[in-house]
């Protein structure tokens, strides 16, 4: 198992160093001026004559990877010319929001995709499954700004016009603040996020158990008289959970790196509404750090689905 962990590790070591050489090749290299794209907008010859100095354009590509890996090394994703702030205290500002919107939509599709897919499972084209079928095609086919505009039209704007305040429309309270008006202000993103991706793992699902439950050791624990709860709870879920288990890292991955439509409908200010503000003010310096940090998660999350995948199937632990 240590050797299994250490060869993950390296893996993502290497990943993320291709990820720095590229991000540095398309920001510097191929950029005729890098230094006039990182000051942005409101330039100045000043802040212009600062910037080649810190970045040290004056010197050579290699020089400058070097310069820019070992920033990176000691956790320096750069500094924001546009706005005065250090990369990391912007991204450090956002992250709560996106964390909390990305954790907590993953639970709530996982608590409403995995049943339904079981369920499913179970009753094999039964009314069930026609229903689960029905919910999975139908969150697939929506995008999710317009689930979000119909829970904001339906849970906040018609009923405050009844003088209902369930719901708020925007903004975000951190969790040490106030637990419940964090709740209360992410509950309607959670659920435009994991309506439509618990469709997706719903199929998922569905589709690994039927195949779970037609493996001879399946009916060899029938054939022994063991509940079907235990054979499909015990048994069945355990090896049908692999494939769930690489979707979901993917997907928390992603969504940490920034969900754009739903922060912007909701007005979270996460790291998603940080670089699309970024783009719009041209402040190339957020951008790179968000495209650096967004990599870091998926990498960080495909060596924990790695773990994962060993901790569920001792196969994969000794290949």
């Amino acid at each position: 198992m240590p050797r299994f962990l250490l060869r993950r590790f390296l893996f993502g070591a290497l990943v993320m160093f291709i990820v720095s050489v590229v991000v540095f090749v398309l920001f510097f290299v191929a950029n005729k001026d890098p230094a006039s794209a990182f000051c942005g907008k409101t330039c100045t010859p000043e802040r212009l004559a600062l910037i080649k100095t810190r970045l040290g354009l004056q010197r050579g590509h290699l020089s400058q990877y070097g310069h820019f890996l070992w920033q990176l090394l000691h956790g320096n994703l750069g500094y924001s010319f546009a706005s005065q702030v250090s990369v990391n205290s912007k991204i450090a500002q956002g992250l709560p929001a996106t964390a909390s919107l990305a954790v907590g939509s993953a639970v709530v599709w996982m608590l409403m995709g995995i049943p339904i897919g079981i369920t499913a499972a179970t009753k094999p084209r039964s009314v069930r499954d026609r229903v689960s079928t029905a919910f999975a095609l139908t969150g697939l086919s929506l995008p999710s700004f317009v689930v979000g505009l119909v829970l904001l039209n339906l849970l906040f704007f018609q009923l405050t016009v009844r003088g209902v305040r369930w719901f708020p429309p925007s903004g975000y309270v951190p969790l040490s603040e106030n637990p419940f008006e964090w709740a209360r202000h992410l509950i309607l993103p959670w659920f435009t996020l994991a309506f439509v991706t618990a469709a997706s793992y719903a199929r998922l699902t569905r589709g690994s158990m039927l195949e779970v439950l037609g493996e001879d050791y399946i009916r060899t624990a029938r054939a022994k008289g063991l509940p079907e709860r235990t054979v499909v709870y015990k048994h069945a879920l355990r090896s049908a959970l692999t494939p769930i288990v690489t979707l979901l890292g993917i997907d928390v991955a992603t969504l940490l790196g920034g969900t754009v439509v739903t922060e912007k409908l909701f007005g979270l200010q996460g790291i998603g509404q940080s670089a699309l503000t970024a783009v719009n003010q041209s402040d190339l310096p957020v951008v790179v750090g968000t495209v650096l940090i967004a990599a870091l998660f998926i990498v960080v999350a495909n060596v924990i689905v790695d773990v994962l995948y060993a901790l569920l199937d001792a196969r994969v632990r000794l290949a």
